[in-house]
C-alpha cells in the first residue's frame, strides 16, 4: 500500500468510527427493548436542548440509520481528504449549528437523526469548491451533485413525518463554513501568467497615478493669467553698442 491509498484509508476511520457509535446506539435500543427519541432535539424547550448532542446519534429505524451511514462514510471521508485542515471543525459545526437552529426555528416534536450533519457537509464540499475555484475541488463538487443532488429536495416540507427543518439547518451550516472558511485550507494553485497579467495591471495603474499627480502639479490657466512679466530696460550709455539693440 503506497502512501496515496493510506492516506485515503486513514480518510475513512473518523467517519467509520461516528458511524460505528450510531450503530451502537441503535443496536442498544434494542437490546433494552428502548427508545432514544425522547434525547432528541424539542424546539424551544430546555429540556430539548440536550438534543442538540444526542440527536444525531439516534435514528428511527434501521432504514433511516441505513440511509445516514453510507452517505456519512463517503462525504466524512471526502471531507478529511480534501480538507484535511478543517475537517473537524467543519464536522463539529456542523453538528452543533444544525442541532442550535432546528431547536430555534423547528416544529415542536422530536427530531431525531445525522441528516443535518449530512446536509452541512454535502452543501460545505459543493459551495468551498465552487468558491475557490479550485480546478480539483470544483470536480469534487460536480460529484457531490451527481451522488446526492437529489437531497436538494429534503430541505422542503414535503412529508410531515421528515425533519425538513434539520435539513434546512445543515445546509445552512454549511454554506456558512464554507465561506467562512473560503481562505483556510486548499487554495487553487496560481499560474505565472496570471502573475504577470496582475503586474502588468498594477504597472498601468502606477503609470495612471503619476499621470494625474503630474497634471495636478501642471499651472492651471487661472495661475497662468495671474502671473506677471516684468522687462526691465536698462538705459545705456550713449558710446556703447550703437549698432545693436536690445529687448
Amino acid at each position: 500500500m503506497n502512501s496515496e491509498q493510506k492516506t485515503i484509508f486513514k480518510s475513512f476511520i473518523p467517519p467509520f468510527l461516528f458511524v460505528l457509535v450510531l450503530w451502537i446506539v441503535k443496536l442498544s435500543e434494542i437490546i433494552l427493548d428502548t427508545s432514544f427519541a425522547d434525547y432528541g432535539v424539542f424546539p424551544r424547550h430546555p429540556e430539548g436542548l440536550i438534543g442538540i448532542i444526542t440527536a444525531p446519534l439516534i435514528h428511527a429505524d434501521f432504514e433511516h440509520l441505513i440511509s445516514n451511514s453510507i452517505p456519512m462514510l463517503v462525504l466524512g471521508a471526502a471531507l478529511i481528504y480534501f480538507y484535511k485542515e478543517l475537517a473537524y471543525k467543519v464536522f463539529i459545526l456542523s453538528y452543533l449549528l444544525s442541532g442550535f437552529w432546528l431547536w430555534i426555528i423547528g416544529r415542536e416534536n422530536y427530531h431525531i437523526g445525522a441528516s443535518g450533519v449530512l446536509y452541512g457537509l454535502v452543501t460545505f464540499l459543493f459551495f468551498s469548491g465552487v468558491l475557490r475555484k479550485h480546478t480539483g475541488l470544483m470536480a469534487l463538487s460536480l460529484l457531490v451533485v451527481f451522488l446526492y443532488g437529489g437531497l436538494v429536495w429534503g430541505i422542503f416540507p414535503l412529508y410531515k413525518i421528515i425533519s425538513w427543518e434539520s435539513h434546512l439547518c445543515g445546509s445552512l451550516a454549511g454554506i456558512l463554513l464554507a465561506f467562512v472558511y473560503r481562505e483556510e485550507g486548499p487554495q487553487r494553485k496560481v499560474y505565472e501568467w496570471e502573475l504577470e497579467d496582475e503586474n502588468e495591471s498594477e504597472n498601468i495603474n502606477d503609470q495612471e497615478t503619476i499621470a494625474e499627480e503630474n497634471q495636478q502639479q501642471e499651472i492651471s490657466p487661472e495661475e497662468k493669467e495671474r502671473i506677471k512679466i516684468h522687462y526691465i530696460y536698462k538705459k545705456e550709455n550713449p558710446g556703447d553698442n550703437k549698432g545693436e539693440m536690445s529687448d
